[in-house]
């Protein structure tokens, strides 16, 4: 009887998405503002670092900031920052594992099994699977619980890299549209235990503000 294939953490590099104009928060560095006296980049690389074998950043400006995190950092390799797709292709261009797990850098609380459990799914499914996606619970206005899924926390293979630069280069801008093309696997987390705020991210100050909550 043949083992079950698995994804090692030591086969994934954990890429911190920090390259974002910041809009919502009026055009700041969003991975460099505060949170309990940290900058939430900051957060997000130490929660990576036990998940995975190497950990990167990319980012488009206040570089020394960032390498002060001790980890490299990239800038986008298209230009014109056409949103998280490009930061997912510099990783992707980067990255000197078989698998590179994205994160953005404004959501400080995500699962410290996050990059474990994308790989289970994509071990249980076989060698043909190349990306999983979290979903997590959200509450609808009408009181639903949906599960909705979270494209930015994404497990993909390397040899996507090529489907991925000619996605951008051709002008697409949206996450799951590129990986609605390779059959994406969604993996809840909404096990008992897993926190609810979990992917809560900091749109806006408001939202940083909520995250300062204990």
């Amino acid at each position: 009887m043949g083992t079950a294939p698995t994804i090692a953490a030591a086969d994934i590099t954990g890429l911190v998405l920090a390259g974002g104009r910041g809009t919502r928060m009026g055009g700041v560095d969003k991975g460099l503002q505060l949170l309990q006296g940290e900058v939430l980049a900051a957060h997000a690389v130490r929660r990576l670092r036990p998940q995975v074998g190497v950990v990167l950043l990319n980012a488009n400006r206040n570089f020394a900031a960032y390498e002060a995190l001790g980890v490299p950092v990239f800038a986008d390799s298209v230009p014109d920052h056409p949103g998280p797709l490009a930061g997912m292709l510099s990783g992707l261009e980067h990255c000197p594992t078989p698998w590179l797990l994205t994160v953005p850098c404004d959501t400080p609380r995500f699962p410290p099994d996050l990059a474990a459990r994308l790989a289970e799914a994509l071990a249980a499914e076989g060698a043909h699977a190349r990306i999983a996606m979290a979903a997590a619970p959200e509450t609808e206005a009408d009181g639903r619980t949906v599960l909705r899924r979270q494209p930015v926390f994404c497990l993909l293979h390397i040899e996507l890299r090529d489907s991925l630069r000619r996605f951008v280069e051709e002008g697409g801008r949206k996450v799951g549209a590129w990986t609605a093309q390779h059959n994406a696997l969604t993996v809840p987390f909404d096990r008992p235990g897993d926190a609810p705020d979990a992917f809560f991210n900091a749109n806006t100050l408001a939202d940083l503000q909520t995250l300062e909550q204990p």
